[in-house]
């Protein structure tokens, strides 16, 4: 599905100061342009910085397309919304989870730019502590974060809520950290929509998968349990190949904190890349996008397509 690019018009594009010094030719107020935030991975998996937009294959349905906007690292604002699974089956990570969330946004928070928020998925989504540069308030709401004794895991409808009523409005870089094993329990809504609300709000979702062990001694429940924990890593994959972003797992070699890094160091190292569709089309409709690399090793994490305005 699409990782909704943003249609903007130019003027609001450079109001936002954006999208490219090294390139501003005088372009009409009514044409739309569509920006997306990528970043690229070698064949290690390490974050490629050096990349220029000649080196960038883009397409829109298939239809070849000129990047007239580049820059290789972004200045623009940066919100967070950290969204954390409280349910059961979070009980024995939750602790860790709080201390390298916290961790994390001291590295990556820039004082007056940036913002964060704090929510919260069980049985019921909330929001633990709204838009705020304070990494006091933050690490507070995190720490007031309980596992309830009802059942239910609404993965789906926290991503929907959240960037409808959240990162919708807001301008700038957006990406979702979602912190759970993925399996969503009673959720009226569906992946499909829960991608489709966060493209929408061009969030990009970045997944931590982290849960409990499943128990060896018990067999059949355990068999349940890993049928579910696969389809839920399934659906963290797509969420975040079809938003832009990028699903890791916390294992015996790699912590939560070691995920944390990456995570912010792809956040640093994003190309902003803006164009003008040909042809164009105002018509409310899904347009998949494509963006490569010329190099084949390399792999380009993006929104895969926007609904056109």
């Amino acid at each position: 599905m699409k990782f909704a690019p943003h249609i903007l018009f130019v003027a609001i594009a450079a109001a936002a100061g954006a999208l490219c010094a090294q390139q501003a030719p005088k372009i009409s107020s009514k044409v739309d342009v569509v920006t997306l935030f990528a970043t690229v991975h070698d064949a290690d998996g390490k974050v490629v910085k050096n990349l220029t937009k000649d080196e960038f294959i883009l397409k829109q349905d298939g239809v070849p397309q000129k990047i007239t906007y580049f820059s290789q690292e972004s200045d623009l604002p940066l919100t967070i919304g950290l969204l954390v699974d409280t349910s059961t089956s979070q009980k024995g990570v939750l602790d860790q989870e709080r201390r390298a969330s916290n961790s994390f946004l001291d590295e990556v928070l820039r004082e007056d730019k940036d913002q964060a928020f704090v929510a919260y998925f069980d049985k019921h989504v909330g929001i633990a502590e709204g838009l705020t540069s304070s990494r006091s308030e933050l690490a507070s709401a995190l720490d007031q974060l309980k596992i309830p004794p009802e059942v239910g895991t609404l993965i789906f409808t926290a991503i929907r809520e959240c960037s409808e009523d959240v990162m919708k409005p807001e301008p700038g870089r957006k990406a979702f950290i979602l912190l759970t094993d993925g399996v969503a329990f009673k959720d009226p809504n569906s992946i499909t929509t829960a991608i489709e609300f966060a493209q929408r709000a061009d969030t990009i979702l970045y997944s931590i998968r982290f849960a409990d062990p499943i128990p060896l001694d018990q067999p059949v429940l355990g068999l349940v349990l890993r049928a579910a924990s696969a389809h839920g890593k399934k659906g963290l994959l797509r969420m975040a190949k079809e938003t832009g972003g990028v699903m890791y797992e916390v294992t015996k070699d790699q912590s939560i904190e070691a995920i944390y890094a990456q995570i912010e160091d792809a956040l640093r190292s994003q190309y902003s890349i803006g164009y003008t569709p040909t042809p164009q089309a105002a018509d409310g409709k899904y347009h998949k996008i494509k963006l490569t690399t010329k190099d084949r090793h390399q792999v380009v994490h993006a929104r895969d397509g926007y609904y056109a305005k």
